[in-house]
């Protein structure tokens, strides 16, 4: 049979590991071809490789990209339209973290965070609906955060910018409705993730400890796992979700609801 994503042609940011990587794998085995792009183009392509093993040669294809830099991503973008024979699925996954409260946080800090998180969306979004024009229907999925959505008072670089990619998301949905595009935006906003991520409160505190004091702020008890944000991806980039944009989805384990 064929995969719920059959005939999609998917451009991943941040794909050599994460979330990235999970959504790839998830888009290539129903279907899509995937373009796994990311800083690290040596764990890229370990991903992409693995791909066309799974699935066949031609699947999934690798690409250097730093998403601060827009000459990048006219490159990035135009090299996976020609290896992919199109783009009708972009997502802006890539993003870091910087820890400091409003007092501490170097303005340095401040602007690498922003630059990463936020000029992504905009650049890539910015260079890939011309692609996209070309193979509707098509998809944009933005990995904002539940910090875009409630702060805390420790991590104001991190809320601002997942709470501008929430936002951007949906004037990116409005502004394609308005052309008239069967392009569709929405954002996925995670809480704790078991991924690279959360190394660092890791190495602080130890794997399990670190994780069961994460677990005791999510109201089902646990952090979530890759494949629960890669199946929402993949509903959004496929045809099912054909009358969603503009909107959020929260996957969060309940601390939303508190």
């Amino acid at each position: 049979m064929a995969g719920r994503v059959a005939g999609k042609k998917a451009f991943i940011t941040g794909g050599a590991q994460g979330l990235g990587a999970a959504m790839a794998r998830k888009l290539a085995a129903e279907g899509a071809k995937v373009s796994v792009a990311d800083i690290n183009l040596e764990g890229a392509k370990v991903v992409a490789a693995e791909l066309n093993a799974a699935h066949g040669a031609g699947t999934a294809f690798a690409f250097p990209l730093d998403v601060t830099k827009e000459e990048q991503w006219v490159y990035a973008l135009e090299e996976a339209d020609e290896a992919m024979g199109g783009i009708s699925v972009l997502v802006n996954n890539a993003g870091i973290s910087r820890g400091g409260d409003i007092e501490s946080l170097s303005l340095e800090d401040w602007k690498l965070v922003m630059s990463v998180n936020v000029d992504s969306v905009f650049l890539g979004t910015k260079h890939a609906l011309k692609y996209m024009r070309a193979h509707q229907p098509g998809s944009i999925v933005n990995i904002s955060s539940i910090a875009g959505l409630i702060a805390a008072h420790n991590s104001p670089v991190y809320n601002a910018s997942k709470a501008a990619v929430w936002l951007l998301s949906k004037g990116i949905a409005l502004h394609c409705a308005k052309q008239g595009l069967d392009i569709r935006s929405n954002s996925i906003h995670p809480t704790f993730i078991d991924t690279p991520i959360l190394d660092p409160l890791r190495q602080r505190f130890g794997k399990e400890e670190a994780e069961a004091k994460l677990g005791r702020q999510v109201p089902l008890g646990h952090i979530g796992e890759p494949d629960d944000i890669a199946n929402a991806c993949l509903y959004l980039a496929s045809d099912e979700s054909k009358f969603m944009t503009g909107a959020e989805m929260k996957l969060d384990g309940g601390i939303s609801a508190m």
